[in-house]
């Protein structure tokens, strides 16, 4: 234990958690969605009958781009998600989940590189250019293989997180793959604790355990609105009429209140630095708080008075 937390001295740990399996359902779910795909490219025609409607044939029309040489569609598809979960900045948001996705978006254009080459070849040719390698993309094993790995990641991913509560202070360690961090929090540094519990936690009986600290640990910064840049350019004109004027400005302030933007703290956990996503977690926040108050300044400053109020009663 002493080594696995890099305890000092005479240090006791009291309790160790970890996050819950059912916290990561997310990220599992996202295999799944990447999964289904590459079944639907798999068998694109499942998604016609006689029955289907515009929006089905253009779906299929945008998973046909390119052919087999260079599955166009797939690689839009795909690269559309990856935008989307990135942007979401969600557990699920992460940068070794996004290299991830971007491989599975450019793994048929990596794997089909040689009919790619073949694509551009015809372009400037008018015979017909054969593939080298002639090799062609399977979306049902391929999408086996990168699920499966992915899944295997995110359960690595999940147990690489060790939390601890000793005797001196809280600590959160984390490894993955190359990745290592080790924070130590003394318990007078301590300012706050929060409880976030998503509807999905209440069900399943997990929460986050966020501390906040006078030094800023807990809250990030993030920008919320537009981007500042983007704002029409409506110069004055001196031949502008008053009618002129006034729409400009309008517009004008129309833009602005639209792509404003604005700067605010926020506490948004991060499983590095906080209880992500535990069971037990009132007896954690329990112990938390007796160790706070234990190490508090308030309560040295008792207990130093006690100690000065016996000397002066032996004394006497």
């Amino acid at each position: 234990m002493k080594n696995r937390f890099k305890l000092i001295a005479g240090e006791e740990v009291l309790l160790t958690k970890s996050p819950s399996p059912v916290g990561f359902m997310s990220m599992y779910m996202l295999g799944l969605i990447v999964f289904g795909i590459h079944m639907l490219f798999w068998r694109p025609d499942s998604l016609l009958n006689e029955d289907s409607g515009g929006l089905a044939r253009f779906l299929v029309w945008v998973m046909g781009l390119g052919g087999s040489k260079l599955p166009l569609g797939f690689v839009l598809v795909m690269a559309t998600l990856t935008w989307f979960n990135r942007m979401l900045n969600t557990s699920t948001s992460g940068r070794w989940v996004t290299v991830w996705l971007l491989l599975a978006t450019l793994l048929p254009v990596l794997i089909q590189i040689d009919g790619l080459i073949a694509l551009v070849r015809d372009l400037f040719s008018d015979a017909d250019i054969e593939p080298f390698l002639g090799w062609e993309y399977n979306f049902l094993i391929s999408g086996l293989a990168l699920t499966l790995t992915y899944w295997a990641l995110v359960f690595y991913y999940q147990r690489s997180f060790d939390y601890a509560i000793t005797s001196n202070a809280v600590i959160f360690k984390h490894a993955f793959l190359l990745s290592r961090s080790h924070r130590r929090i003394l318990f007078d540094r301590i300012s706050e604790v929060q409880v976030e519990r998503t509807p999905f936690g209440t069900m399943t009986g997990f929460a986050t355990l966020t501390i906040l600290t006078d030094s800023g640990v807990g809250i990030v910064e993030e920008s919320v609105g537009g981007s500042v840049g983007i704002s029409p350019n409506l110069p004055d004109k001196e031949d502008d009429t008053n009618a002129e004027k006034a729409g400009k400005s309008l517009l004008k302030s129309f833009f602005a209140l639209m792509f404003y933007q604005r700067t605010i703290r926020t506490v948004r956990p991060d499983p590095k630095h906080c209880f992500y996503k535990i069971r037990g977690w009132e007896d954690t926040k329990t112990l938390l708080n007796e160790m706070h108050k234990k190490h508090s300044q308030s309560t040295k400053l008792d207990n130093l008075a006690d100690i000065l109020t016996e000397q002066n009663q032996g004394k006497e």
